[in-house]
């Protein structure tokens, strides 16, 4: 049978969890994870909502795409042109898949454990889920050509695939491998490094005339919404599986006294 994480770990992002089952029955833990997860995802959702109504109202939030373009503009030179496609292209079809394959090789081997893959995979296909149906149903153009940096793109704008699929691969590299650290200065790093890829990468669209902002905040969200959801679940998972375990243990530790000698 697949298992979903081993035994000797799974608390590091959660650092808080162990303290909480220990002074908590399982069932008010999964209550309380249930509720913030599910609070951050309708959360993250809703906002994403707002993007989304603001885009096809042309109004709201929309309003600082021009702006946020023409200051990109005003910002660019050749090397920083340069810098920034070489950047943006690690988020683009091809080297994104390369860097969650690597990584997600990297941490099944290192760890014997086949959760990165499971979890990484399912990350992947929502992220690439969400973008396509985005796409389709909004169908927003993408910033004229004029204003764009070579290679120029022609698919659809609305949400940026880049920032979508990075927020969701670096974010859930981030919780894999935090959740294997013992100290909150290592899992703080993950955190802020995946904050860091993912922020960059969306600005790279702006920067580049590829996407409007609108675009990448949206993706943001989207992102981070698909994330806590599948974080949560995952939560879930290991709590409800700890405690059938520790339920079948005392089971079977009972029935061993009671049988006579």
């Amino acid at each position: 049978m697949i298992q979903l994480e081993d035994d000797q770990h799974g608390h590091g992002l959660t650092g808080r969890a162990p303290q909480l089952e220990r002074r908590l029955p399982g069932h008010v833990v999964l209550v309380i994870t249930a509720l913030v997860g599910g609070l951050l995802v309708v959360g993250l959702t809703a906002a994403g909502s707002e993007v989304y109504e603001a885009v096809a109202e042309k109004d709201g939030l929309s309003g600082l795409d021009w702006p946020a373009l023409e200051l990109a503009i005003r910002w660019r030179t050749p090397l920083t042109d340069q810098l920034v496609t070489w950047f943006t292209n690690l988020g683009g079809p091809i080297g994104m898949t390369i860097i969650a394959a690597a990584l997600t090789i990297l941490m099944v081997w290192r760890w014997r454990s086949p959760t990165p893959l499971i979890l990484m995979v399912i990350a992947v296909a929502g992220s690439l889920t969400f973008t396509h149906v985005g796409k389709a149903i909004v169908g927003r153009a993408r910033p004229p050509l004029t204003d764009a940096i070579p290679p120029y793109e022609y698919a659809f704008s609305f949400p940026s695939g880049h920032t979508l699929n990075s927020t969701a691969i670096a974010g859930m590299v981030a919780y894999l491998v935090a959740r294997r650290l013992t100290t909150r200065v290592g899992r703080a790093f993950c955190v802020i490094a995946a904050a860091i890829w993912a922020i960059a990468m969306g600005l790279s669209r702006v920067f580049l005339g590829h996407h409007w902002l609108t675009d990448v905040i949206f993706a943001w969200l989207i992102g981070l919404a698909w994330l806590a959801l599948l974080i949560t679940a995952h939560r879930i998972f290991l709590i409800v599986r700890d405690k059938r375990r520790t339920k079948a243990a005392a089971t079977g530790a009972a029935a061993g006294v009671e049988r006579p000698r």
